[in-house]
């Protein structure tokens, strides 16, 4: 499906959708808790979906009724004998439930799309046979593994994806002996993790954080509990850039005191506001290794900056569901940007205005998003191809930008 979007500014009010990276940790702590859970205010995207249709081939279920989801928890006593567990596109369904399955002692066969097979699970690989469990990788998915995970020490690299620390954290409390992470270098994307035990915490889990990493008391039942998603710092970041950029759009269902490390674009935006007024340089050097999600949009508010920009600390980016450095730069620099990509990041040249254009999303839903934002201040239409790739994370995004005065429609390219 093919976006094509009338340059015009927005206006108006959106709800924030719910935090996708706090709904699929609650619904996982659920899923772990034997009894009945209730989470509130999620917006269902292909990612939740795929988290938690692994979940119910595991034995938890869930009934939803409108945003809001009841968990009924895997009775241990009554795990399946196998499980196939699709993760569609989603890197946070597959390296979170790994370890899930390895500690519930479940053989699973992982299968996955996109450019989710090419997407590395190497911490496991090394780290969990040696702790009894076996798997058959040939380097892509489908894989499967078996065998009951063991409690023990397990050491992670810190500038891998924290999306394996969180798995094991979900995971290890379940074992019968205590176990410990050490993390092998600075941890990069720390707030995830962060976001990770406080989720835990919720559900009655304690987890001690140590000079060297994370140790986990072995044989913790996860309780079950009501609890409420708050709207995700990653898709508001969008909107906060639209604003910046001319837009006046108010935003709803936000925390001022979350800790999704995403929050981190209230200083930025702010900053680059102040900056303008103020007539200083309208620029910024970022190291984006623990908010990675926001690197397309910022690239997209650098371009309309006063001077240049580079955003360091980034280099796990060509991994997501495109190479997010180079699209992020093919992308603007369609429009008319100057924007460069490096090993670590992107370098951004300011211009006066976009002209407009065609450009590929790679199916990458933040870079469909992005362009939308971008396309506010074109002097001619944007088209996107393959736009429908917002159903990844966003699935009302083009809705909403409607309801905001954004002129998107979708269209078809003559061959």
């Amino acid at each position: 499906m093919n976006i094509q979007i009338t340059p015009t500014k927005l206006h108006g009010t959106v709800r924030v959708p719910a935090s996708k990276s706090m709904a699929h940790r609650m619904l996982i702590c659920a899923a772990l808790a034997p009894g009945v859970s209730v989470i509130s205010g999620v917006d269902l995207s292909r990612d939740i979906t795929a988290t938690m249709d692994v979940l119910r081939a595991f034995g938890a279920s869930f009934v939803q009724s409108e945003s809001t989801i009841t968990v009924t928890g895997i009775d241990r006593q009554k795990l399946p004998s196998q499980a196939v567990a699709n993760c569609c596109e989603s890197g946070s369904t597959l390296r979170f439930l790994i370890p899930v399955a390895a500690a519930l002692g479940i053989p699973t066969t992982f299968y996955g799309e996109g450019r989710l097979p090419e997407r590395p699970i190497t911490a496991y690989l090394r780290e969990l046979p040696p702790k009894g469990v076996t798997m058959h990788y040939e380097n892509t998915l489908p894989f499967s593994l078996e065998g009951q995970m063991q409690a023990g020490q397990y050491c992670l690299e810190g500038n891998v994806s924290s999306q394996y620390v969180s798995g094991l954290l979900f995971a290890l409390p379940l074992l019968k002996g205590d176990s410990d992470i050490k993390i092998c270098s600075r941890l990069e994307s720390k707030p995830y993790v962060d976001l990770t035990i406080a989720c835990l915490r919720q559900f009655g889990i304690a987890i001690e954080e140590t000079d060297a990493g994370y140790h986990i008391p072995g044989g913790q039942v996860f309780c079950p509990c009501d609890a409420a998603v708050e709207g995700d710092y990653s898709q508001a970041a969008f909107f906060y850039v639209a604003n910046t950029l001319g837009s006046s759009i108010t935003l709803t269902n936000l925390n001022p005191e979350s800790v999704q490390g995403d929050k981190k674009i209230v200083e930025i935006t702010t900053q680059m506001c102040y900056n303008q007024k103020e007539g200083k340089p309208a620029c910024f050097s970022v190291d984006a290794s623990d908010i990675p999600d926001l690197v397309p949009i910022l690239a997209v508010l650098a371009t309309f900056g006063t001077a240049r920009s580079i955003i360091t600390g980034a280099h796990r980016l060509i991994i997501k569901e495109s190479d997010r450095l180079a699209s992020t730069a093919d992308m603007l620099n369609r429009l008319g940007g100057k924007v460069t990509a490096t090993a670590d990041g992107l370098e951004i040249e300011p211009v006066s205005q976009l002209h407009g254009g065609t450009v590929d999303s790679c199916g990458d839903h933040r870079i469909a998003m992005c362009a939308a934002i971008a396309a506010t201040r074109c002097t001619s239409p944007v088209t996107i191809l393959h736009g429908e790739c917002v159903e990844k994370s966003y699935p009302h995004f083009y809705k909403d930008y409607h309801q905001l005065g954004g002129m998107a429609h979708v269209i078809v390219l003559e061959s």
